[in-house]
């Protein structure tokens, strides 16, 4: 019951992480403000927590919505101890050359610019708060190409940058900022943005999950819940020490190239070694 008595507030709150996280907050005593534009999603996510769990309808890319949220969770409680901008989506899938100013701005507005104004917001309702922290959901793709859509990339970066600045911003107020970086974890995430019948959709998300086992060294995939025991790591007092930072819960994927740890994948080093020994049995 680490968060027995805190108000948490998380985005994204009506499925995958987002709804894995609350469901953790909440099983360890924190009255939870789950936010989305899922309102059906939202009703799934509190019943099936055990513990208490308020919807609340916020669309993030609506700086006028994230106020009302972090407004309500600190009149309805008091305050606000942790928040978990976490709401996000693939974005727009364009390359650089091809990509339109309005997908690049639609992706930055969800992915970047809410997790600003989320502090923004949340911030007034946390100073004097012991403990207080937020944690912000970057990604894999934030350490180089060919994780993800060039945007979305872009834009988790950009969330690791603001995880620093805002940490250096905050320290004055004793509020801890962190970020923590999914890999490869099964969500609707890869699916949610393509315009597929329902049955084509679980047929993908199946080919999807088969492949995760496989994408890292850790041979199983990634699962919500991996990355939800990460955000309540880092908000909690076990993390009292840890701001400014971010933490990869990725099974190994960033590791380094496949061959670094496939041993059905030869590298250089071991084709120049095969080569050597072919000479020298020559």
């Amino acid at each position: 019951m680490r968060f027995n008595g805190k108000t948490v507030v998380v985005t994204g709150a009506a499925s995958g992480i987002g709804r894995a996280t609350t469901i953790a907050f909440a099983a360890e005593g924190a009255m939870v403000y789950a936010a989305d534009i899922d309102e059906a999603g939202l009703q799934q996510t509190a019943s099936a927590s055990n513990g208490k769990v308020v919807s609340a309808l916020c669309d993030v890319t609506r700086t006028e919505d994230i106020k009302a949220l972090m407004d309500r969770a600190a009149a309805e409680t008091g305050g606000i101890d942790c928040v978990f901008n976490n709401a996000g989506a693939g974005g727009d899938r364009a390359p650089i050359d091809e990509i339109e100013p309005n997908g690049w701005d639609r992706t930055m507005d969800l992915l970047l610019r809410s997790v600003a104004f989320g502090i923004r917001y949340a911030v007034p309702h946390m100073i004097g708060r012991k403990g207080a922290s937020f944690v912000n959901t970057s990604s894999v793709a934030a350490v180089g190409p060919g994780y993800s859509p060039t945007a979305y990339a872009v834009a988790k970066a950009g969330v690791l940058h603001l995880t620093k600045v805002a940490a250096a911003d905050l320290a004055k107020h004793q509020i801890r900022v962190n970020a923590v970086q999914p890999g490869f974890i099964n969500t609707n995430i890869f699916t949610s943005s393509l315009e597929m019948p329902a049955e084509l959709e679980a047929q993908a998300k199946g080919a999807i999950a088969a492949m995760s086992q496989q994408a890292q060294p850790v041979a199983r995939g990634g699962q919500p819940d991996d990355i939800a025991q990460a955000v309540l790591f880092l908000a909690s007092e076990a993390a009292g020490f840890v701001t400014g930072t971010s933490l990869i819960v990725d099974g190994g994927i960033t590791i380094g190239p496949r061959h670094s740890w496939d041993p059905t994948m030869p590298g250089l080093f071991d084709a120049l070694q095969q080569m050597a020994e072919s000479g020298k049995a020559a």
